[in-house]
């Protein structure tokens, strides 16, 4: 009987370069583990067995939804919380989770996942992003054949936001730390898929979103604006996060084909109605590539100070690193000074999470 009522459930493929520290750091937080294979060659079955409570075998039908809600069909537990086996965990507040549990029963739980990364020039980073992770079997499943996503079972709530806490646990994922190559590989394999799933749903937005972050780490980056653009057509809510990742990425990718003043405008249409700390700090880059300097700098000292601050893994140390040299720029050290601690405070973070 786990110390929590929780089923930590993974899907697996090929992953004996991951799955023992994975299943090791869960170990002792007592839950139930069961790992689904999808077709192994190598030993990660035999890895998992050590470990796991269930060792299944899923037939891949090359669709992530199906295979991970066969592995929470074989749950004892009817909260779920689904892990990949290249994401470690580092801690859990287990007094805090089960409370949070018995308060919000038909919630869904999100991680605040930390994402390791390679940039072009080999260095090694990392992102955060908020990934609905944890759910009530009962009243929700996992839906699309990639980049799988929580939902509600009942298909009349799937267009209302759905309720969430944050989970008091820290993870961080390994792997996106990928060198351009094998970056470019895993990319067209997902685009397979996602074109596939268009040919079925060309009017589904999130569908449309995914092809166009793909084409975009592949360089295609015509091609993406064309799909962000068709996903944006089709006014999904600016609420959800994916949506709001959309038009950041847009912007992005506007600035890249010297578009500038098409991202300005834009990130100014959707101001009002996203106001979180990524989209408040790529708003103030966008300001930045288009000449407007001390709009720039309110937006990022904004962005500092703003809840969800968190959220921007290391960019929040690019941030301040913004703040001090736009201050420079205008002859004002004193205030530059002000912000070097916090600088520095985040140089310290970023080494901690990379070597965790």
């Amino acid at each position: 009987m786990s110390k929590v009522p929780i089923s930590v459930c993974i899907i697996a493929k090929n992953e004996e370069k991951y799955i023992e520290e994975c299943l090791k750091r869960l170990q002792p937080y007592g839950f139930e583990i069961i790992v689904t294979d999808t077709g192994s060659t190598d030993r990660t079955k035999e890895i998992a067995s050590k470990y796991a409570d269930k060792v299944l075998d899923f037939e891949w039908i090359n669709d992530f939804s199906a295979a991970r809600n066969f592995c929470a069909s074989h749950a004892s537990n009817n909260w779920i919380l689904a892990l990949d086996c290249d994401e470690y965990v580092n801690s859990i507040d287990i007094k805090v989770l089960r409370i949070m549990m018995q308060k919000f029963p038909r919630y869904t739980g999100v991680i605040r996942l930390k994402n390791l990364v390679i940039d072009p020039e080999g260095k090694q980073g990392y992102g955060s992003d908020d990934v609905t992770r944890l759910y009530n079997k009962n009243y929700y499943t996992f839906d699309y054949p990639i980049h799988e996503q929580v939902c509600a079972i009942e298909m009349s709530k799937r267009e209302e936001m759905m309720q969430c806490f944050l989970i008091p646990m820290e993870v961080v994922h390994h792997g996106y730390a990928l060198q351009p190559e094998e970056m470019k590989e895993k990319q067209k394999r997902n685009l397979e898929l996602l074109y596939a799933n268009l040919k079925n749903n060309p009017e589904e937005a999130y569908t449309l979103f995914q092809i166009a972050q793909s084409e975009f780490i592949l360089g295609n980056t015509e091609k993406a604006v064309e799909f962000y653009e068709k996903g944006l057509a089709l006014d999904p809510s600016p609420e959800l996060i994916y949506v709001q990742v959309m038009i950041m990425s847009l912007a992005k990718a506007y600035v890249k084909i010297d578009r500038e003043q098409d991202a300005l405008t834009l990130m100014n249409k959707y101001a009002d109605k996203c106001k979180t700390a990524k989209f408040v700090f790529t708003h103030a880059g966008v300001l930045l590539d288009n000449h407007q300097p001390l709009k720039a700098l309110l937006l990022y000292v904004k962005t500092t100070m703003l809840p969800d601050v968190d959220t921007l893994g290391e960019n929040l140390m690019h941030c301040y690193e913004h703040i001090i040299d736009l201050y420079t720029d205008m002859g004002d050290e004193k205030m530059a000074n002000l912000f070097k601690d916090k600088y520095d405070a985040c140089r310290r973070e970023k080494e901690r999470v990379i070597n965790s």
